[in-house]
């Protein structure tokens, strides 16, 4: 059992006590005419997850992913944007 604070300390310093449980690691037990009625205890700080490498596993590649989709496209290319057009 945590660290014993009644009802009324608890509403006048919520905040500083949740902070404190935080901190310590320690659950508080919240009671009410001395019987203990709630436990607060602070929930385990998750890992975050490592930026590189996280799509690991949704992505699928079909095919050469280097070569052109269509190998004749840069002939297509310059039949429909003549060099003039970059001037």
């Amino acid at each position: 059992m945590g660290k014993l604070v009644g009802t009324a300390e608890f509403k006048a310093n919520c905040s500083r006590i949740m902070a404190e449980a935080l901190r310590s690691g320690e659950s508080i037990v919240i009671t009410k005419r001395g019987e203990p009625i709630m436990e607060l205890k602070p929930i385990p700080a998750k890992e975050p997850k490592p930026l590189f490498g996280f799509l690991k596993g949704m992505i699928t590649v079909h095919g050469d992913i280097e070569e052109p989709i269509d190998p004749d496209w840069e002939a297509q290319w310059e039949a429909n944007n003549p060099p003039e057009l970059y001037r």
